[in-house]
């Protein structure tokens, strides 16, 4: 449908209708904004949290964490 055509028949409609108009278009701008944003694991990704501890070099053989999971979780590997 061309747009003079829909400014046309949304005028013909009564103030209340019009107003419903308005309100689905900004459902739907809000609707297919949220699916076209990037997934959250690039935003994670460049979140400068991510890598603060790559320098520890007590972390770097995983002995670190194979110890701290036994000793909460009862765990190993």
């Amino acid at each position: 449908m061309e747009p003079d055509k829909i400014y046309n028949e949304i005028s013909q409609l009564p103030p209340e209708a019009q107003q419903e108009v308005v309100d689905f278009i900004s459902f739907l701008k809000t609707r297919y904004q949220k699916q076209h944003k990037p997934p959250l694991q690039n935003d994670i990704i460049r979140d400068p949290f991510i890598g603060i501890w790559k320098d520890r070099e007590d972390m770097k053989d995983g002995k670190w964490l194979r110890k701290v999971r036994a000793s909460e979780w009862g765990a190993s590997d």
